[in-house]
């Protein structure tokens, strides 16, 4: 092994480490790691800075209201809450859907909790995984624009966010169900048109380019949760 091969190995693990974390795949040239790829989000800069907003109160609520009684993931896109994990009782995750739809600026809650004991960090670490492969097939699929989905995976059922057109939910739901490891894909898809498409792209291109705050956009009529499988 060389010595730029030596170097450039740690640099790469802490790239990817970095990346996974955060949700952004890394950019290989020639082997070696050089940045990351620019994300580009169909939400304003405002829009992603009010969901995590929303994630952080709606965890920080769950906490105070259930303590470690259930094992729950908040995940919120345009300001709709995807609610998934596993619950101890039908009651539990009553009062776990009430307590997010209380947050400030909630406008809907998507519950998928499982009535069941928490899974185990090996079903978490495949969950992680199958996630990762559904990345990257997005990415694969040169029709689709990968950074416009957001994946949440949980025993092996694949749930798809974004603000996209019935094309596009059509296709990446067709490319999800194709990976090993997947037993579910569930759509939780804000439907936009061709039209909306084609004014927000070069938007969410530039937005990429240099984020700026920006108001919030008209929201479009949300397309209820659904199991494509």
């Amino acid at each position: 092994m060389n010595t730029l091969q030596r170097l450039a190995r740690p640099t790469l693990a802490a790239v990817l480490l970095a990346t996974t974390l955060s949700g952004c795949a890394p950019l290989l040239i020639g082997g070696a790691a050089v940045g990351t790829l620019v994300v580009v989000d169909r939400r304003t800069t405002g829009s992603q800075l009010e969901d995590e907003t929303i994630e952080l109160r709606a965890n920080s609520r769950l906490g105070e209201v259930l303590g470690s009684r259930a094992h729950i993931n908040v995940t919120s896109y345009n300001r709709q809450v995807l609610l998934t994990g596993e619950v101890p009782d039908a009651a539990t995750k009553q009062l776990a859907e009430q307590t997010v739809t209380k947050v400030d600026n909630v406008r809907s809650v998507v519950n998928e909790l499982g009535v069941m004991s928490a899974s185990t960090l090996t079903q978490r670490g495949t969950d992680a995984f199958i996630t990762g492969k559904v990345r990257a097939s997005l990415i694969d699929a040169k029709d689709l624009t990968a950074t416009a989905f957001k994946v949440v995976t949980e025993r092996g059922a694949v749930y798809l966010l974004g603000r996209v057109t019935q094309r596009e939910s059509e296709r990446a739901t067709a490319v999800v169900r194709q990976i090993s490891g997947v037993n579910r894909v569930v759509r939780v898809f804000e439907i936009i048109s061709e039209e909306e498409l084609a004014r927000i792209a070069p938007k969410a291109a530039a937005a990429g380019a240099v984020a700026t705050p920006a108001a919030a956009p008209a929201l479009a009529p949300l397309q209820p949760a659904s199991a494509a499988r």
